[in-house]
């Protein structure tokens, strides 16, 4: 008979919500420790990616809580974003009355998986009492100048007269109304990142519990790069095109200058050209195109000449001017000097457009090499050829002397380059945060006074997703009075970038319900920074980036004495089926619910747990859930069946698996701890356990599967629950094994001793026989015939 699992986890969850298991509070008596995971979009049911997310961190809050510590593990909704404005529109209902059902529908999957949430910290970024915060913050960014508006280039929908993000432009085309999709200059908010930009890179040396590749990508968005700005010249006008490289060493080597499609100066070079209506063209379509695709290594880059020259100031030399799609705007100066021979991207391209080629940079040590005999572009260090005065000199040591040369000589100067850009957070979307600005015919941008937040959104208003913003038809919002002058005014009507909500929500969950500012001051103090976050790779740049930023603005106002939001960071894999991530669109979604109908929330918890470490993908197996479910019966069954004692060996074996259990949940290894935590169920079915054995199994699997854990404690007559016990402790002497003698014979001749644990397993014990060096002038490399092994006593190795 199976466990009744039903029952089982709709009273613990009863329990636990009844009495506030998991309720945090500040306080000297234990250390503090802040878990979180990524809050989620509230889209109805939740999927396996969330419950692998919130599972692992369920487990890590659950085991330190039992170590001792004051735990908080809040959790709430990212709640506005272009899908709920979407659904409302698809739904014909209003996007708050969609968002809050979408919220009751997965809070309560979210329990009834039985997770250890303080439940009283909620929050819900579509609501005034925190969406007031994140406009309280754009006017402190406002005040000290890090917030401006400029033009700044959308994606436009001219039939729906709206903007699109990225993902919502289809092969050139909107993806509601299929028309052809133009670029448009709009005035847009921006917040100025980069006046953060040196604090945020230095202070990536600090994170050292970080995942090495995040750290990189973070290194990689922001993008620091010194080099020379060189001084291009067109032929004909002599207009300036600067290019920045941080390879000044391959100067010699260009052989070409490419443009981006959307540089200024293209129009301008083009213009009464024979190619001119061909580049006019080329550039209609590359600028549609999604600049990911674009800058992709793994899709042929396309180009066109110009009709165009440059002069290239080291030499004089006249250069074919092309644009090419690869080259973009948003980083250096929109214009490169290509060097086929010393870059790989530049070299295909230079073949497939029959482009010279020249090499500047030999390896050392090697013969002369032709151009046209190369097969890939030599990147690496060397010395200089074909290089004029520097020819001779080792690669790195010219980088520095012609640097000096060119800023000498006016041909260029040295300088950093970054491709952080300062952040877009203007939608002109209903469903965000409305930004508090008003705009007064006498007295220009104004921002709302901090007296009159929040500025609410209006309720039950009309989304058809076409016309731009909704907010621009709704004239109870639109129109106000200036708060300086009392004159007739109009509102700002974009919203802001749903990334601001979740840029410091971790903070808004150390004090939820404060409402003299964003946060208390003294909660924060005790509770930051986060010591444990988890959540996708996905997430690994944009989000961090900007929570990243949002910290040191707070510390730079004084309201918190961090510099850095997360000190330990766990990023999660996917969860995939067929191999490929579970997704709608793909139909290979399997359903929460009708899982847990089946086999219970515990189940799918441990085999979520079980089937992959945290960090890599996880392959959805219906077998393996089926284990799980019969590995937890197994346990269940022992309780009615325990001895009055049990033998010395069982308990080493409880020792050992007390320590590696342990160590393992803390360095994130739970499959590794569910596999010795069924090896022990195993021993225990093998000699039998006591209640004392049996219970400390049950404390050691009760982060994993909490509500068979809870109700097997509580039948043992245990009153409070089982996370008010303390994690149990190992006997450092019950690890020390016991040895053996064993003789190695090579033929039947002793020709060695060796001491080996009395549990030794077999292949274990013929792998040491076999590595033993005192063997090998008997062994002489022979092939083997036979290998005997008698237990606990010798090894005969037939040669």
């Amino acid at each position: 008979m199976s466990y009744p699992f039903k029952k089982i986890e709709a009273k613990w969850q009863k329990i636990w919500a009844r009495e506030k298991t998991f309720s945090a509070k500040v306080g000297p008596q234990r250390k503090k420790y802040y878990l979180l995971e990524m809050f989620p979009y509230p889209s109805g049911k939740i999927h396996m990616g969330h419950v692998r997310n919130y599972t692992i961190g369920d487990v890590f809050s659950r085991f330190k809580y039992m170590c001792g510590f004051n735990v908080l593990h809040p959790m709430g909704f990212d709640a506005f974003g272009q899908p709920a404005e979407n659904a409302a529109i698809k739904n014909k209902t209003q996007a708050l009355a969609w968002t809050i059902k979408c919220i009751n529908w997965m809070r309560q999957e979210l329990k009834s998986l039985g997770f250890s949430y303080d439940w009283q910290r909620e929050i819900s970024t579509c609501l005034p009492q925190y969406y007031r915060w994140n406009q309280w913050i754009f006017l402190k960014m406002f005040e000290r100048g890090l917030i401006f508006k400029k033009e700044a280039v959308v994606n436009w929908c001219p039939d729906c007269q709206t903007t699109l993000a990225n993902e919502e432009v289809v092969d050139g085309s909107c993806w509601r109304c299929k028309t052809e999709v133009i670029e448009k200059d709009l005035e847009q908010w921006f917040i100025k990142i980069t006046a953060y930009k040196e604090k945020l890179l230095e202070d990536l040396a600090k994170l050292n519990s970080w995942p090495e590749r995040v750290i990189t990508m973070q290194e990689n968005w922001l993008g620091k790069s010194e080099g020379v700005e060189i001084y291009f010249k067109t032929k004909d006008t002599a207009e300036l095109i600067p290019v920045f490289t941080t390879r000044q060493d391959t100067i010699f080597g260009a052989t070409y200058l490419v443009l981006a499609p959307e540089h200024p100066l293209v129009e301008k070079i083009i213009k009464g050209k024979p190619q001119e209506k061909e580049a006019l063209s080329f550039i209609a379509k590359v600028t549609k195109e999604s600049k990911v695709v674009r800058t992709a290594s793994d899709v042929k880059k396309e180009g066109i000449f110009t009709g165009a020259y440059a002069i290239n100031p080291v030499n004089n030399e006249e250069i074919p001017i092309w644009v090419a799609d690869y080259v973009l705007m948003e980083y250096g100066t929109g214009a490169i000097m290509a060097v086929p021979c010393h870059d790989q991207r530049d070299f295909l391209f230079a073949q497939g457009h029959n482009l010279p080629m020249r090499i500047v940079i030999q390896p050392k040590g090697q013969q002369p090499t032709a151009s046209s005999q190369m097969t890939q572009a030599y990147e690496g260090d060397g010395i200089q050829v074909n290089s004029g005065q520097f020819d001779g000199l080792p690669n790195q040591e010219a980088k520095i002397k012609i640097a000096q040369w060119m800023e000498e000589k006016g041909m260029g100067k040295r300088t950093v380059h970054w491709r952080l850009r300062d952040w877009l957070i203007s939608r002109q979307r209903y469903w965000g945060t409305p930004i508090p600005i008003i705009y007064c015919q006498k007295c220009g941008i104004v921002a709302v006074p901090e007296k009159d937040l929040p500025v609410k959104l209006p309720d039950k208003i009309k989304i058809s997703g076409k016309g731009g913003s909704p907010l621009n038809y709704v004239k109870s919002f639109v129109s106000t009075k200036c708060p300086k002058c009392k004159s007739k005014a109009r509102r700002e009507t974009d919203t802001m970038a749903t990334f601001f909500d979740s840029s410091w929500y971790f903070l808004r969950f150390c004090s939820p319900k404060f409402t003299q500012g964003p946060f208390d001051k003294k909660e924060a103090h005790f509770w930051m920074p986060v010591d444990q976050y988890i959540g996708g790779i996905e997430h690994a740049i944009l989000h961090l980036l900007y929570s990243r930023f949002f910290t040191k603005f707070f510390k730079d106002l004084g309201w918190i004495d961090i510099a850095e939001p997360f000190q330990r960071l766990l990023t999660q894999g996917m969860v995939l089926k067929d191999g490929e991530v579970m997704s709608k669109s793909r139909g290979n979604i399997v359903d929460a619910d009708s899982i847990m109908k089946k086999y219970g929330a515990d189940s799918l918890r441990l085999f979520i747990l079980f089937t992959a470490p945290p960090e890599t993908e996880l392959e959805w197996d219906g077998r393996a859930i089926e284990g799980c479910f019969k590995f937890l019966n197994r346990v269940w069954r022992i309780q009615d069946n325990l001895k009055e004692k049990a033998q010395d060996p069982l308990l080493k074996i409880m020792h050992k698996t007390i320590k590696k259990v342990s160590e393992d949940i803390e360095a994130f290894k739970f499959n590794t701890a569910i596999a010795s935590l069924m090896e022990f169920v195993n021993a225990i079915y093998q000699s039998g356990a006591d209640r004392e054995i049996f219970l400390k199994l049950i404390i050691m699997l009760s982060p994993f599967v909490p509500h068979f854990s809870e109700e097997i404690w509580q039948r043992s007559g245990n009153k409070s629950s089982i996370f008010k016990t303390e994690w149990p402790k190992y006997d450092a002497e019950c690890l020390i094994d016991e040895l053996v003698t064993i003789i190695i014979q090579v033929n039947g001749k002793v020709r060695s001793k060796i001491e080996v644990p009395t549990e030794i397993s077999e292949d274990k014990l013929k792998e040491l026989a076999l590595a033993d060096e005192k063997l090998k002038p008997w062994m002489q490399n022979k092939p083997i015939k036979n290998l005997i092994v008698v237990p606990k006593k010798l090894v005969n190795i037939v040669i």
